[in-house]
């Protein structure tokens, strides 16, 4: 072989296809910025099992949360990126970005997203029996009394807060937005009287909801939920422009092979098929959302915009 045919074979041999044909190579890894057992970890595993049935390497699960995700996401960002280390990305990912004055990483940056996995509506609950049985009550309420509802969501920074921020200024009301700690915390005080109504996620409010110890009154996005298909979008009952709901998907570190950026994708997309998985994420009031490696890139560039102007407008302190 002569000089130039050897450099030839040797860049066939280093090019992105070429890595992508021994791909993977040894265990995939997921990481995840939330403690087992919540609606992330699920889905990753989910997806991961049926994942590693088509690539023929195990997936494993690998739980960092804390920091808003900045654990998990310098994790992934230092990792290899051969395409054996993968970080669960979220609407969390982007509210981070937005909201952190200083990361380790710049999430648009460090990160090719591969897929969407799934999306998850928001709610609006008040207490059962109480002064609210719609939406449209809440809202003339609000406008009778500037300054006196008070709306409660887990803590500030969250999708759910900024979310609330963001149903505020849509509204054009004058209301409280008060963090909590956690869901459990909001919904005790909604019960109790000492919030006029929450926003969460619909998830793990649904068995209160269901139990009618809380009433929905609207979701946040775009269409109505697939689990409450009588409770109307808040656009319908008349905040025009309100459209957040929350979602999640998986990306790789940045400089990974397209090739192996688009092998994933496939894995993602066919697990997403599976008439089993789905119906565990269904379980979870999670809907599937197969897509490209651009649809999951789209929705977190989209959500960073959507979060930092929600957060300036609502002079959030960035932490």
């Amino acid at each position: 072989m002569n000089r130039r045919h050897l450099i030839c074979a040797l860049g066939a041999a280093f090019s992105p296809w070429a890595r992508a044909q021994g791909f993977p190579g040894k265990p995939i890894r997921i990481v995840v910025p939330n403690a087992p057992g919540g609606a992330a970890d699920i889905t990753a595993r989910a997806v991961g099992e049926h994942m590693a049935r088509t690539l023929g390497q195990p997936v494993v699960i690998d739980n960092k949360p804390g920091a808003g995700g900045v654990v998990a996401g310098q994790t992934v960002a230092g990792a290899a990126p051969d395409g054996h280390t993968l970080l669960l990305i979220s609407s969390g990912t982007a509210v981070s970005q937005a909201l952190f004055k200083s990361l380790p990483y710049d999430a648009l940056k460090a990160f090719t997203p591969v897929a969407p996995l799934a999306t998850f509506d928001l709610v609006i609950v008040a207490r059962e029996g109480g002064p609210f049985d719609t939406l449209g009550d809440l809202l003339a309420f609000a406008k009778a009394h500037p300054g006196r509802l008070n709306l409660g969501t887990p803590s500030i920074g969250t999708t759910q807060h900024l979310a609330a921020e963001l149903f505020k200024s849509a509204a054009g009301l004058d209301l409280q937005v008060v963090p909590f700690k956690a869901t459990p915390d909001v919904v005790t005080a909604i019960r109790g009287g000492e919030l006029h109504a929450g926003l969460d996620i619909l998830s793990p409010l649904l068995t209160q909801i269901q139990g009618k110890a809380l009433r929905a009154l609207a979701v946040t996005g775009a269409k109505r939920s697939r689990v409450l298909p009588g409770v109307p979008t808040a656009q319908e009952a008349g905040v025009k422009g309100l459209d957040a709901a929350s979602w999640n998907g998986l990306a790789v570190p940045a400089g990974t092979p397209p090739a192996v950026v688009a092998r994933l994708n496939q894995a993602v997309n066919a697990a997403l098929a599976d008439v089993a998985v789905r119906q565990k994420l269904e379980a979870l009031n999670l809907d599937p959302h197969p897509g490209s490696p651009q649809d999951a890139a789209a929705m977190l560039a989209g959500d960073i915009r959507r979060w930092g102007g929600v957060i300036a407008a609502a002079g959030i302190e960035r932490q």
